[in-house]
């Protein structure tokens, strides 16, 4: 059985057809979830980019020790697993923080291949674009097609990874247009800030909406020929296939535009609402029975449950947990909560949460804890917390904590249960113990 790993960056659950969404254009990614294990409930758990990948590279929850640096070389990893088990590995990526200054993410590939065109050389590759074939997502796929024809009848490891529809949101007009018919060109980036505060109007948001989902439809094109490419070269029935986002964004909800409040060498953090936790995750595996599953999930559990499926053994180091009894149908629950979270900085420290960039933590960071109905959004020991009732107020308005002490007082305690059970030090714990 081969394997295929496809995360697209930034990409919001609700900006699918398969998730609800009647307005957007995906049609190649509801076509392939039709025959897919559909997740309801996927959480992001280290937050954001790199610490997202470390946490499916290693299956355990790294945000209490690693956060976004380099990838230690004593972890034990998904790419070197399967390549010492014979598969032919190969990852195919435009997020541009896999190899810069040491960060070690191309470990265990036998070949590694970045795309250009994301970061630093963005102007470069602005410059050279003509047709839809030179945008970052279309050339990353069609890197992986062109890899697919050559190694098809190998036993492989195929990982793909886009930073689209990460900003800047700068698609072909042609999908723009699909969502604002008179769009001029404008590109509005995102202040990472209260975007009223940042001096956006309502305007600035409309267009930064539609070039995000023109990016989305983009990447869904992208996505859907790779798929394609499989069932053409007649490899679908041996392949395990998984899409999936390592979080969301806020596009002008909560009055925010950005994923986190951040500035130029400062790192403020902000509270992260299901638009950024909560993301897609598609799973097909040959002759399993598609299915959707309100199961929790994390990206921690995605090593152990693909492992399994592979009938590889798990290693002991893992964190997570196989969810494979879900995707078999022979059980309807996964984790009991879901935690969201930053890495576990003490203000003072210094991070490269955002981007690539060093800036001082400013404040004790955000963390989300879900146990629905309720998602609890706590900072630290005295500070104020929000509690919602996503069931009845899904778009997160409300704070009920007030009124619901106790609900407040149960996610708190799993959380700080949550945080003993990974290991996490003492001097991370003691700010966090008590509300």
């Amino acid at each position: 059985m081969n394997l295929v790993v496809i995360i697209s960056d930034t990409f919001r659950r609700d900006h699918l057809g398969c998730y609800g969404n009647k307005w957007i254009y995906t049609p190649h990614l509801d076509t392939f979830a039709q025959d897919c294990v559909i997740f309801d409930r996927a959480y992001c758990a280290s937050f954001p980019t790199m610490p997202m990948r470390a946490d499916v590279y290693t299956g355990k929850f790294t945000l209490n020790y690693l956060g976004w640096a380099p990838l230690p070389r004593d972890e034990v990893i998904l790419p070197e697993i399967l390549a010492n088990a014979g598969y032919t590995t190969k990852a195919v990526v435009d997020v541009p923080f896999y190899v810069r200054q040491g960060y070690g993410y191309d470990r265990g590939f036998q070949d590694f291949e970045w795309i250009r065109g994301q970061g630093g050389d963005r102007a470069d590759t602005n410059y050279e674009r003509r047709y839809e074939e030179d945008y970052c997502a279309p050339m990353t796929c069609a890197a992986a097609e062109r890899w697919l024809e050559r190694h098809h009848k190998e036993e492989f490891f195929l990982y793909v990874d886009m930073w689209d529809p990460h900003e800047p949101w700068d698609p072909p007009a042609h999908y723009v247009e699909r969502y604002m018919p008179k769009w001029d060109g404008t590109i509005v980036r995102p202040p990472y800030w209260k975007w009223r505060d940042a001096g956006l109007t309502a305007r600035d948001i409309r267009i930064a909406n539609a070039c995000y989902c023109g990016e989305v439809s983009m990447v869904d094109r992208s996505v859907g020929r790779l798929i394609e490419r499989m069932a053409s070269l007649g490899i679908l029935d041996d392949t395990i296939i998984l899409f999936t986002a390592d979080h969301g964004f806020h596009l002008g909800e909560h009055g925010l535009l950005g994923k986190t409040v951040s500035k130029a060498g400062i790192f403020r953090g902000s509270p992260l609402y299901e638009e950024v936790t909560r993301v897609p995750f598609l799973l097909y595996v040959p002759g399993v029975k598609p299915r959707r599953t309100s199961a929790i999930i994390q990206p921690p559990d995605v090593m152990p449950t693909l492992l399994e499926l592979l009938k590889l053994k798990v290693p002991d180091t893992v964190q997570g947990r196989s969810f494979v009894p879900v995707v078999q149908g022979k059980k309807r629950t996964g984790r009991k909560l879901a935690v969201t979270t930053v890495p576990l900085y003490e203000p003072g420290m210094t991070t490269r949460v955002v981007d690539d960039l060093e800036r001082k933590v400013e404040r004790y960071q955000p963390a989300t804890i879900t146990c629905p109905p309720w998602v609890l959004l706590y900072f630290r020991e005295g500070e104020r917390v929000e509690l919602y009732d996503v069931k009845n107020d899904p778009k997160q308005k409300k704070n009920v904590a007030r009124q619901n002490p106790d609900a407040v007082a149960k996610l708190h305690k799993l959380y700080v249960n949550f945080l003993r059970e990974i290991g996490t030090r003492d001097e991370f714990l003691q700010s966090r113990e008590r509300l």
